[in-house]
């Protein structure tokens, strides 16, 4: 992945993330991707990136 694709990217924490910096931070991203990272580390090392069916089935799983 490049940076490029995520230069613009704007990471958002769930509402009911704790503040302290320990959480999942999310991008939804011009070309339909979701994009997922770990706020202890930002930076784009360590993004995973999910389609929008992946990311329904993930966010479904996590509700289940």
């Amino acid at each position: 992945m490049t940076n490029d694709r995520l230069s613009d990217a704007r990471w958002f924490k769930s509402t009911r993330s704790n503040g302290v910096g320990e959480c999942v931070e999310v991008a939804f991203l011009g070309d339909g991707e979701i994009a997922t990272r770990d706020s202890k580390v930002g930076g784009t090392e360590s993004v995973l990136l999910f389609g929008t069916r992946q990311w329904d089935a993930f966010v479904r799983g996590l509700n289940a």
